[in-house]
């Protein structure tokens, strides 16, 4: 029996998981992705600028572990390039699943680790969820900073942007995604999540901006950044 699932069930796997990421709150308009591996060259993804909660089977794309374009009519997320760094450090995995799921990203926004011993589901079925260095989406500054992490862990806070969970099989890697949430949730109750978000810099705020740009978008406004912290306060 192969080890990997067919493209049919790995399709089918997808639209599954977008559609509880979705029902749960996990991703918001087009946020997110998901990937599962078929072979040992070959990956589907979630397509970039589409819902998670409606996409369809014709939607998602076959690309190889470089990133080259092999089946499906539309285009990849440029986050693909964080899934397929966790198959390329650890062959184990066979899924990925990324999302922005509302408390454990603001754990993540405030760059703090879901290190404590404090839920046994926790420590048996996830353990500890380090935060990757900030890296702006869509470069290469984010394989780059969760590289460290895929082999001796099961999931990874991504500073100011979400989480990311993989495992051996879809299912697996998206119950990590639910058992994270749990987790941040429950520590925030408990009153662990007591500092602010660390601001992004202007710096790092003008490469969004440019990206925002690059995606049609002229409106929005400058936030608050790092810089502006005193003012603020």
């Amino acid at each position: 029996m192969s080890q990997y699932l067919t493209d049919t069930q790995a399709k089918a796997a997808i639209l599954d998981i977008g559609k509880r990421m979705y029902d749960r709150r996990y991703v918001a308009a087009n946020d997110g992705n998901i990937s599962v591996k078929t072979g040992d060259n070959r990956v589907w993804v979630t397509p970039t600028g589409v819902s998670k909660g409606f996409m369809t089977e014709d939607m998602l794309v076959c690309l190889d572990l470089d990133g080259n374009h092999l089946e499906g009519a539309g285009k990849a997320s440029s986050e693909t390039k964080m899934h397929l760094r966790v198959y390329k450090e650890n062959p184990e995995v066979k899924a990925v699943v990324h999302a922005h799921p509302v408390t454990a990203t603001a754990f993540a926004a405030a760059r703090i680790p879901l290190d404590k011993a404090v839920m046994i589901e926790t420590v048996i079925g996830l353990g500890v969820v380090p935060v990757a260095d900030y890296a702006l989406p869509g470069t290469q500054e984010v394989p780059d900073s969760i590289a460290p992490f895929c082999r001796d862990y099961n999931a990874v806070l991504l500073a100011n942007h979400g989480a990311l969970t993989w495992g051996k099989t879809p299912i697996e890697a998206y119950y990590r995604m639910e058992s994270l949430e749990c987790s941040a949730e429950v520590m925030l109750k408990l009153g662990y999540l007591n500092r602010p978000a660390q601001l992004l810099t202007r710096s790092q705020v003008a490469d969004l901006i440019q990206t925002r740009k690059n995606n049609g978008v002229t409106t929005g406004g400058m936030p608050v950044c790092a810089e502006d912290r005193e003012g603020e306060e």
